[in-house]
């Protein structure tokens, strides 16, 4: 049976974050999904795998839930083994910013979101704006669209350490971009209260730019996290990745087998 990976993400404030986590693993288990979701106070951040028919059946219920109703569900082909088990947890937040208190609340204040179909158009009629990445570093080295801004993030909480190397974008225009959009609701939000005034949040993120327009501007593959970890929408493409010993093209990550490390990097057959 064919299957299929849901990737979502609201915020809005949850009342019971224990009431709407065991409604989450509830509706889960009777479908037969694998994966995992966050609920915090701020909104809810999950991604799931299971067959086409239950992952359905699941989006379906799931927004019939009146702080859902509205929510946005990405979808992308499964192979049935990108998640081991089920796991569905109650957090502080659902991105770990860890901002300042009183900064980046995203159901306060965030930047606009540009559709997939304007950013097409920004890219073809040459418009001046500047694509600034909001993932972590190892996930850009995989793939991210041409001429974006790499700020070297190694965890989202490090932005404000990141911010003096973004520092000559306060007057341009700048889009903020990630894998499905919410970790840039908060790190958009955060560039405004330190000062830039023109910056937008793309629509859905990379995933939802990559549904549209696959194989068109994003160079590479797309980082996920899980057993799939890079995944693409068909497409010409070249393979950006490089290995982290030997420079040869690859999209293959590893793990550091050192218990004092496990960094997290690109590495061909051979050099692993």
């Amino acid at each position: 049976m064919a299957t299929q990976v849901l990737l979502f993400y609201k915020y809005v404030t949850i009342d019971d974050t224990q009431a709407l986590a065991a409604r989450v693993r509830t509706l889960a288990t009777t479908h037969n999904l694998l994966g995992r979701a966050l609920v915090a106070e701020e909104g809810i951040n999950a991604t799931f795998e299971g067959e086409v028919e239950d992952t359905e059946a699941f989006a379906r219920e799931l927004c019939t839930d009146a702080p859902l109703a509205d929510m946005q569900i990405k979808r992308s082909v499964g192979d049935g083994t990108a998640f081991a088990k089920l796991v569905v947890k109650v957090r502080d937040q659902i991105v770990g910013t860890k901002f300042p208190e009183g900064k980046a609340d995203p159901r306060v204040q965030t930047a606009p979101r540009i559709s997939p179909e304007e950013l097409k158009r920004w890219f073809e009629e040459s418009e001046d704006f500047t694509i600034v990445d909001m993932r972590n570093d190892y996930e850009f080295q995989s793939g991210h669209f041409k001429g974006s801004v790499n700020p070297g993030l190694e965890n989202s909480r490090d932005l404000p350490e990141a911010l003096p190397k973004l520092a000559h974008l306060k007057d341009k225009k700048v889009l903020t971009v990630c894998t499905g959009g919410v970790r840039c609701e908060s790190m958009s939000a955060y560039l405004m209260t330190e000062g830039f005034e023109n910056v937008y949040q793309l629509e859905n993120g990379m995933h939802g730019y990559m549904e549209k327009y696959p194989g068109q501007d994003f160079l590479g593959t797309l980082y996920t996290f899980d057993r799939r970890k890079t995944m693409d929408f068909g497409g010409d493409r070249e393979i950006i990745g490089r290995c982290y010993r030997c420079d040869t093209p690859t999209e293959r990550y590893v793990n550091c087998a050192n218990d004092l490390c496990h960094l997290h990097f690109l590495a061909c057959t051979g050099c692993s």
